[in-house]
């Protein structure tokens, strides 16, 4: 479907859905990252979801905020039926995914980093992997064993994405720089590269 840029630099999509599958296609291509059809179809219709905000926020009584992990995972492991439990850990899974892809830098004056994240988040879709790995539902056991397996390249991609209208500068150095040692990500070193700093790890002093 036709989209267009106007001057304000705002993206007007008129597909929201084939946007995502271009975009998400385009930057697992970018990142030399291959998935599944199925897999990459899950992730392009999780885009897809949180685009609305009311999707990915849960109501309080200050407004629309995120559910800690911790709270996410304690109703997994609380929930009364294996339906609820793969649910919550679903909703972890997924909450991880598009927030570290999405919203690494936001990472920056958090306690919570997006490692924290991308541990969780890939926990919760291996353990629903490992659950799911026979019966009816083991295609979709599949695609969650690929989420997991592969979940900081699928940040990588999202982080790509999301950065498509962002451009780095040397203030952006000392984030990227932390979240290649937080991460190891191949495209954080990559953009340090471009930058004109070639990331190599830290040495520990021994006393």
């Amino acid at each position: 479907m036709p989209y267009s840029e106007h001057d304000n630099g705002v993206l007007a999509v008129a597909d929201l859905r084939e946007y995502f599958h271009d975009a998400l296609h385009g930057a697992l291509a970018h990142q030399h990252v291959a998935v599944e059809d199925q897999t990459e179809h899950y992730v392009v219709n999780l885009l897809t979801l949180f685009a609305r905000s009311e999707q990915l926020f849960e109501p309080t009584s200050e407004g629309p905020r995120l559910k800690p992990l911790v709270q996410m995972l304690g109703e997994a492991l609380e929930a009364p039926t294996s339906a609820q439990r793969e649910h919550s850990l679903q909703r972890l899974g997924d909450v991880s995914l598009f927030v570290a892809g999405c919203f690494a830098h936001g990472f920056a004056c958090k306690l919570v980093d997006i490692d924290y994240h991308i541990a969780m988040g890939g926990r919760a879709y291996a353990t629903l992997a490992d659950g799911l790995s026979r019966g009816r539902k083991r295609v979709l056991g599949r695609v969650f064993a690929e989420l997991a397996a592969k979940f900081l390249p699928l940040v990588d991609a999202l982080g790509e994405i999301s950065d498509c209208a962002r451009r780095y500068g040397p203030a952006d150095v000392l984030r990227l720089y932390e979240l290649w040692l937080k991460t190891g990500s191949p495209r954080a070193r990559g953009l340090l590269r471009q930058l004109g700093v070639e990331a190599t790890p830290v040495a520990l002093a021994h006393h």
